[in-house]
């Protein structure tokens, strides 16, 4: 079993519906290739470091998912590539290290939004 990080940057002029049709057909393309997505992250409308196609905006996006083989990985590359509303995306493949590294990540994002949810709930009971 491989355990892959894809992150890939939609073209900013996309509405946040828009942003959101796409990532849903690409979650789709993933599950299509027998893979599953452990985790996801929509991080937004960011700055990019350097204009990509006269762009200096995208909205980023993270899945990290597990597949039996490569061939799923090449698989959603041709979809990326193929989308001309993806303007750049990068894959991974994570060993043991990266994959440990990511659970750790995921908990304490897990832990700090719990945080918040129980401090806005001491503050609206306040």
């Amino acid at each position: 079993m491989y355990h892959y990080e894809t992150v890939f940057i939609l073209t900013p002029v996309l509405s946040e519906e828009q942003a959101k049709e796409a990532v849903g057909k690409f979650r789709k393309s993933v599950k299509d290739l027998s893979a599953t997505i452990v985790h996801e992250e929509s991080w937004g409308l960011r700055k990019l470091a350097y204009q990509i196609q006269k762009k200096s905006t995208g909205h980023y996006h993270l899945f990290e998912y597990t597949a039996k083989d490569g061939n799923a990985l090449a698989e959603l590359e041709v979809t990326f590539k193929r989308d001309e509303r993806v303007l750049r995306f990068l894959s991974v493949k994570l060993d043991k290290n990266g994959t440990a590294y990511a659970e750790k990540r995921r908990a304490k994002a897990k832990a700090k939004k719990d945080a918040a949810k129980a401090a806005e709930k001491k503050e609206t009971a306040n």
